[in-house]
């Protein structure tokens, strides 16, 4: 060992290093570290912590806010999807009443046309049997008129009346 001291002896005595110096210069260091450290390193560890921690909150909050706006997407097509089925319900519901409205309506115009059909039907018949009526009653009225001017001559008065009155119940019945 001694050889070794000797060896170490040597080489601090050939840089010239003073034991002194190097305690204080150790010192010197201890100190600078402990201010440094204290005043450097220290708040700079803290402030990098804190840092850290909103890092990590922030990263929570957008995981969180991701699951969010999963949710709210599926939401919203699900409110997007029961919409489209309401409308289409409406739009079915709005189709099937204006159809049975048309189909009522067509009805009601089928009876009234069948009803004015009906009553002008009726008025051309009663018209009919009316002209028919009036016309029988004047070719009656004609055929005794004729008669009595063709018979008036040969006949005595009270055969005129019997053919005129057999003659007007003959147009009658007919």
């Amino acid at each position: 060992m001694l050889p070794l001291l000797l060896a170490e002896e040597s080489i601090i005595e050939k840089f010239g290093i003073e034991p002194k110096y190097v305690l204080i210069q150790a010192i010197s260091f201890l100190i600078l570290f402990v201010v440094l450290y204290k005043f450097g390193i220290k708040p700079t560890v803290a402030a990098m912590e804190e840092r850290a921690e909103k890092i990590n909150a922030g990263l929570k909050y957008s995981q969180e806010m991701q699951a969010k706006l999963a949710a709210a997407q599926q939401e919203s097509a699900a409110l997007t999807k029961a919409a489209q089925v309401e409308a289409t319900r409406i739009i079915e519901d709005a189709r099937k009443s204006a159809k049975d409205f048309l189909d009522r309506q067509t009805k009601e115009a089928t009876e009234k046309a069948n009803g004015i059909l009906t009553k002008a039907q009726q008025a051309i018949e009663l018209e009919h049997k009316k002209m028919l009526s009036d016309a029988r009653h004047e070719i009656a009225r004609l055929v005794v008129a004729t008669t009595q001017r063709v018979l008036a001559k040969e006949l005595p008065e009270a055969d005129k009346t019997r053919y005129a009155e057999s003659a007007a119940r003959e147009l009658a019945s007919v």
